[in-house]
């Protein structure tokens, strides 16, 4: 069976960020054009983040698809581990704070930050 790679930031059980890989079954549509199931979502928004740009650690508000559209993207977690992502990658951004935690930065998150000479540009699609 075709599947999708999803790449999934989330919270571990001990709060942090970590990534995981999902595989997403492509069982519709036909051999010259394999489909995933239809997946609800709530909207969508668009990012433009200028040559420069680096965030601070947050935790992601609501889960969502974040595609990037140009530029690079360099997403980074506790402890030094971080991935890169180019036009035509994706991720799934669900590293939600735990329910009931006040938000620390030495622990919860991620920064993201812009990479090399192009403007990102990104969507956002939630779930």
């Amino acid at each position: 069976m075709t599947h999708f790679t999803q790449v999934i930031l989330f919270t571990d059980i001990d709060g942090r960020a970590r990534f995981r890989e999902a595989q997403i079954p492509l069982t519709e549509g036909n051999p010259q054009s394999l489909l995933s199931q239809v997946f609800a979502s709530g909207g969508f928004q668009l990012r433009h983040s200028p040559v420069g740009f680096r965030s601070d650690f947050h935790c992601t508000g609501s889960p969502q698809w974040c595609f990037i559209l140009a530029g690079q993207m360099e997403i980074g977690l506790q402890g030094g581990i971080s991935r890169i992502f180019s036009p035509g990658e994706h991720f799934y951004s669900a590293d939600l704070l735990p329910q009931g935690v006040a938000f620390d930065p030495g622990v919860h998150g991620h920064w993201s930050r812009q990479l090399g000479p192009v403007a990102l540009q990104t969507l956002f699609v939630r779930a």
